[in-house]
């Protein structure tokens, strides 16, 4: 690399070393068609470098924002790529998205949220945490949708089924977010509104306010739940069909356990019945 692409791109590796098998839902599942499976782990491959990328504590805001933009840059096409893993997951999702069709904005919308994460760490109101879901989540369920040939139709209730997605990822992750990245995503009208502090969730368990406020959340979380439970009879592929079901359910069923289960005193999980569950539930979109 020369000295200018050496500047945005620097020398660092800030892989976390995380793949689809610490993620909570199925990523490339087999329930996606072979033909189609390599398309979404290059997808996944691509989302989880630039969320390295601005998780990482080796590089300052400006380095994060000047790397995805040079990531944008690359899946858009404008821009040349150094021979090193992270840059050519950028290559290989621009490539694909130019095969298939399906928008770019399916991509680079993630990369929206990822700057926003670089500079922002509160959030005010829900609607500002609709508005980061909106880039952060819901171009992955329309990415899934576009590659299999869906109706956009099916927008609305992947849209809902993601946020909700990613407000249960955010209820999971809050006390190592605030540890690890000095990031909330609680709105913290309604941390005041129960009189407790972004810092309660330092504690060893949830208080009863940080509580109330995660029942507001998982509160909403369902109302978002109800709505993505319309999608798989709106899906036409017989397998995407059933791996949105399997979704819903899995969706259903971390929001009840975040209800019993403290995220404060350690991260909740799904468990093996719980994706046993979800999957016997599914089946029945097939008949």
């Amino acid at each position: 690399m020369n000295t200018d692409e050496q500047a945005v791109w620097g020398s660092e590796d800030v892989s976390s070393g995380k793949d689809a098998g610490d993620e909570n839902f199925p990523v490339g599942s087999l329930l996606i068609s072979r033909r189609l499976r390599p398309y979404v782990h290059a997808y996944y491959d691509f989302a989880r470098v630039i969320d390295d990328i601005v998780d990482t504590d080796r590089l300052d805001a400006q380095q994060k924002i000047a790397r995805l933009d040079a990531m944008e840059d690359v899946v858009l096409g404008t821009r040349g790529a150094p021979d090193r893993r992270d840059a050519q997951t950028a290559v290989r999702v621009g490539r694909m998205l130019a095969r298939t069709g399906v928008p770019v904005s399916t991509a680079t919308d993630l990369i929206v949220a990822f700057r926003q994460d670089a500079v922002k760490n509160r959030y005010d109101s829900w609607e500002e945490l609709e508005e980061y879901c909106r880039y952060s989540a819901n171009p992955v369920g329309r990415f899934l949708l576009e590659l299999h040939g869906e109706d956009p139709k099916t927008f609305g209730a992947s849209d809902a089924l993601c946020t909700a997605l990613q407000v249960l990822n955010h209820l999971q992750d809050c006390a190592d977010d605030l540890r690890n990245l000095d990031r909330c995503y609680l709105p913290r009208p309604w941390l005041e509104r129960e009189g407790v502090t972004v810092d309660d969730l330092r504690r060893l368990y949830a208080v009863p306010g940080l509580r109330r406020v995660f029942a507001a959340l998982l509160d909403r979380v369902d109302e978002l739940n109800r709505h993505a439970a319309l999608l798989p009879r709106m899906i036409r592929d017989r397998r995407m069909r059933m791996e949105a079901a399997v979704i819903v359910g899995l969706s259903r069923r971390l929001a009840a356990r975040l209800r019993e289960e403290d995220p404060v005193a350690g991260r909740v999980r799904l468990s093996r019945a719980d994706v046993v569950g979800a999957v016997a539930g599914a089946m029945r979109t097939l008949v």
